[in-house]
């Protein structure tokens, strides 16, 4: 007999566990089926350890600049075993402390791989031989990282993201093919750890989606520190050597012709793909497009009962969109208003360095919505706390709409990920350079440039 819940969700990945926890809180009795441990991609091998191995680099740079400040600190050397210690500890406790949660909301947690026997009834057998029946059925499988033909990882030589984030020794010389954020991060961490970094963006310019003079800081910025930039670069093929440290030739053409990279690993970082084989969508009423779960405003299949949320859609990949979206999914299942997500005003954070965090539309977006636009930009070269940091190298970008409510908020700098909060409100109340004019921030502080940009909005301002 199969155990009867109000609500089963595949996947306890953030769309995944947020959707239980929040239908939990609700008085839905949920299960939840997970493979490995809870947490998903996030969690084990992508944002929290990520954003760990950054935070070494970025205590390594600030090290090895404290003579700036007065400070003689020595020559800082650099334990990326202690580090990778350190970034499992982290992630240990987080997964702790949401088990924990999971535990004292009474969600049924599931060890294994779900698959749906009966998408129209929400049958679910799980691979220990149980079997669940469900009011609701919530699909958050997940994504993982994309490859490139012909060019299949093997954690030694060709790494994916997954591979990079368990390295316990520095390569000397590194090709990451991909400049977007997963990318761009993993060329920060490791030219800051000492890595000498190429990286090959098919595109015409790093960080594609990012407004174009936010992009080009972290450019600039990168070539400043020896990474070798190549944008509208085409990889035509990638030599690998014998063995084990063996040198790897990756050849690439690019506007001004063809070019090799010789490097000692090869990183493949060109986003991800949603994970929608092996558990039953085949067949089941459940549309798919391009491998992703086709979804309404309102996370809906196109199978009555049946939800998807997080990476398994394609919506973006991140895990407060996942969150979000589980959250109008439970409150759908629960027949409440539920309020879809508008993705193009979701907050994004970028952690290399410097960082890249925006929400809203870029310039070359509002124009082409056919906006009349108008934009400041504030530099934080005439930043106070900017200076006094030693980090100068950034701006705040608003994108607005002529007399109207502001369109979009783009930052680039230091701490850009805990800045973009006040913009994302401005943005998603539709608040007008007007309304945010009068408002004081204090100083010195970097949140102060985003007060002063709208008051430069208004046509009169102090120091932009």
């Amino acid at each position: 007999m199969a155990e009867q819940f109000d609500v089963v969700v595949l996947g306890g990945g953030p769309g995944g566990y947020a959707a239980a926890l929040y239908g939990a809180a609700a008085g839905l009795h949920v299960a939840m089926i997970e493979e490995q441990r809870v947490g998903g991609t996030c969690l084990h091998r992508g944002c929290i350890p990520a954003k760990a191995l950054l935070q070494t680099a970025e205590v390594l740079r600030t090290v090895a600049g404290a003579k700036e400040f007065g400070v003689d600190a020595g020559q800082p050397t650099l334990d990326l075993g202690a580090s990778q210690e350190r970034k499992q500890q982290v992630v240990d406790r987080l997964t702790k402390g949401l088990e924990s949660l999971l535990k004292g909301r009474k969600v049924t947690v599931i060890p294994g791989t779900g698959t749906i026997i009966d998408a129209a009834a929400r049958h679910v057998r799980v691979s220990d031989g149980s079997e669940l029946k469900a009011s609701a059925l919530i699909l958050a499988t997940g994504s993982s990282p994309r490859s490139l033909a012909g060019l299949d990882f093997d954690g030694t030589n060709v790494l994916s993201s997954d591979d990079v984030l368990q390295l316990t020794e520095v390569p000397r010389r590194v090709a990451v093919i991909g400049g977007g954020a997963i990318g761009c991060e993993f060329a920060s961490l490791l030219s800051d750890i000492g890595s000498e970094v190429t990286l090959i963006e098919a595109l015409p310019r790093l960080l594609p989606g990012v407004d174009a003079d936010a992009s080009n800081v972290v450019e600039r910025s990168f070539k400043r520190r020896g990474v070798k930039v190549h944008t509208s670069a085409k990889v035509r093929g990638v030599e690998l050597g014998a063995g084990v440290g063996g040198e790897h030739t990756v050849r690439f053409e690019t506007d001004a012709g063809g070019l090799q990279a010789v490097v000692d690993k090869v990183i493949v970082s060109v986003g991800r793909a949603p994970r929608t084989e092996g558990v039953g969508i085949e067949g089941s009423g459940i549309e798919l497009d391009r491998d992703y779960v086709v979804v309404d405003d309102h996370m809906r299949t196109t199978m009555p009962g049946v939800f998807a949320v997080g990476d398994v859609v394609a919506t973006p990949a991140l895990a407060h969109v996942a969150f979000a979206e589980a959250i109008v999914a439970i409150h759908t299942i629960l027949g409440e208003t539920a309020t879809p997500v508008a993705y193009d005003k979701v907050p994004w954070g970028i952690y290399c360095h410097p960082e890249v965090a925006f929400c809203g539309l870029t310039e070359e977006e509002a124009r082409n919505r056919g906006y009349d636009v108008v934009t400041k930009i504030a530099r934080y070269a005439g930043n106070s706390r900017a200076i006094i940091i030693g980090e100068p190298d950034g701006l705040l970008k608003i994108v607005s709409e002529r007399d109207g409510p502001l369109l979009g908020v783009h930052i680039t700098g230091p701490w850009a990920t805990e800045l973009l909060a006040e913009g994302y409100l401005a943005v998603n109340w539709e608040a007008t350079a007007e309304d945010l004019a009068g408002l004081i921030h204090p100083h010195p502080t970097l949140g102060e440039t985003f007060g002063e940009t709208a008051m430069a909005l208004t046509g009169r301002s102090l120091h932009v």
